[in-house]
């Protein structure tokens, strides 16, 4: 497990140098495969203590991750998916509501536009970098609620 800090600052401006470093180091050696699932985002966002709101229901953090995720938009390959990563950073991008009880709550339209991008994007990123996707992409819908026919993924190829 790796920790990316993104500080308010870089969030504020925009900016994506700390992703684009570690992007970078991993394509120079060649290593986006052994990195699958190993980072967190540590988003250090101060808010006011009266602020009741979630980190994925500020603008300008939603708007950080709009950016990151169209630049590398297989990405979420890399996010640890067991620490919670992969549902918070599709919170970040398709709108939702919170219940007390249920918790998060996708909007349904939303995220099946978002899995479906997902499925098209990483079935044509993930093998330029040498990495078989059915499966990741597989397991990816499975996480967000999404059974995917094996015959569709393979037609993708």
């Amino acid at each position: 497990m790796a920790d990316i800090k993104i500080p308010q600052r870089d969030i504020l401006s925009l900016n994506m140098e700390p992703i684009q470093n570690l992007v970078k180091s991993l394509l120079l050696d060649e290593e986006l495969a052994d990195n699958e699932q190993k980072y967190q985002l540590l988003i250090d966002f101060p808010q006011a203590a009266n602020d009741p709101r979630e980190l994925s229901e500020i603008p300008e953090i939603r708007l950080w991750f709009v950016r990151l995720d169209a630049l590398y938009p297989w990405f979420l390959f890399l996010l640890d998916w067991k620490a919670g990563e992969l549902a918070r950073y599709a919170a970040m991008l398709v709108p939702h509501q919170f219940h007390r009880t249920e918790g998060i709550q996708y909007n349904p339209e939303a995220l099946e536009i978002f899995v479906m991008s997902k499925v098209f994007s990483l079935s044509d990123s993930l093998p330029k970098f040498g990495i078989q996707p059915q499966s990741r992409v597989k397991a990816i819908a499975q996480l967000l609620g999404y059974e995917l026919d094996d015959e569709f993924l393979n037609s993708l190829a």
